[in-house]
């Protein structure tokens, strides 16, 4: 039986920022509709992560404004019709931070604005000016897939490494690096984004693979939600780098239900990010994401989440071989034909 009597601390800290509880809606579109903010704030959300402001987006408006300024001088001054066209081109960055000042003046939660590219380009002005827009604090959400075979993984690793130091050098907010699992090393992979000043690593970035229209002949988008099982993952990377980098530590994919919200906080991190489940779910479900959290704390007798958080940590298990090889050999094992 639940003792009604206690009280149940469900506050964290991350990015240097208090928040009410681990529940934090990360980077989607409904994070474009002011309306859906406010209901992520009532239903119990802690902060929300802005959608991304992609660096495509960043590149039309500085190649629009270059092309604009060639060809208006090669009309008369009455031809005055480029100048609406080069407006609606170039709104997207503009209007990105608009939303983040009509968020703050919105709701009283933190708002986090994000970047998603893989270049320096604008990300550092732009950085500058979502700081200078209210944002409490910036996540770097840095998607880049290396095709080319000339380029090496050292100089991949290098790319993320001079773009977080980058902003870190030009902004006093603090900023968050979202990281894809692909490095041939991820502990030190993260060790050095943690050198370079990274305040938060959010793990992991989902990458969305394309698939073939065989009638088309066409390689099409493919968007899939995530699940629970992709929650595997990341605890495993969440509960190794535990204790081994200053910066904080993030979940994201596969965040489902109150069990995973738990199990994320036993690895280690101090919040747990979710957009899959809201869109399946509705954003009402955070309210009985935080309902469920509580009673399973307090039918564990659990008073807060800062005393499960790094718990179940490659540091503070019995047997943390269950993170390296030895644990290969176990599973395979264990596997019994029906």
């Amino acid at each position: 039986m639940i003792d009604l009597s206690r009280t149940i601390d469900l506050s964290t800290h991350y990015l240097g920022l208090k928040l009410k509880n681990p529940l934090v809606a990360s980077a989607s579109p409904m994070c474009e509709d002011l309306a859906n903010i406010r209901r992520m704030e009532d239903a119990g959300a802690s902060a929300v992560v802005l959608q991304s402001l992609f660096e495509e987006q960043i590149e039309i408006e500085n190649d629009d404004l270059d092309r604009f300024l060639t060809e208006s001088a090669e009309h008369s001054a009455e031809s005055v019709t480029h100048f609406p066209e080069l407006t609606r081109r170039v709104r997207g960055p503009d209007e990105y931070l608009e939303h983040i000042q009509k968020c703050k003046q919105a709701i009283k939660i933190p708002v986090i604005a994000s970047l998603n590219g893989s270049t320096r380009g604008g990300w550092v002005s732009y950085a500058r000016q979502m700081e200078q827009a209210g944002a409490d604090a910036l996540e770097l959400n840095i998607y880049y897939l290396p095709v080319d075979p000339r380029i090496s993984g050292e100089q991949v690793e290098q790319t993320y490494i001079d773009l977080v130091k980058a902003v870190k050098a030009d902004v006093h907010i603090p900023v968050a690096v979202k990281l894809s699992p692909y490095f041939s090393s991820m502990a030190n992979m993260a060790k050095k984004l943690d050198a370079a000043g990274a305040d938060a690593l959010v793990l992991f970035n989902r990458f969305y693979q394309p698939d073939y229209d065989l009638e088309a002949l066409e390689v099409v988008p493919n968007l899939v939600l995530s699940s629970s099982h992709e929650l595997l993952l990341r605890l495993h990377w969440i509960a190794v780098l535990y204790g081994q980098v200053k910066a904080d530590l993030a979940l994201t994919g596969g965040i489902h239900t109150a069990t995973d919200v738990v199990k994320a906080m036993m690895a280690g991190a101090k919040v747990a990010m979710m957009t899959s489940a809201l869109l399946k779910r509705g954003i009402n479900y955070l309210d009985t994401l935080a309902t469920e959290l509580l009673i399973w704390m307090g039918e564990h007798e659990y008073d807060s989440v800062r005393q499960m958080q790094g718990s179940m940590s490659r540091n503070a298990v019995p047997q943390p071989a269950a993170f390296e090889r030895a644990n290969y050999m176990k599973v395979l094992g264990s596997y019994a034909m029906r």
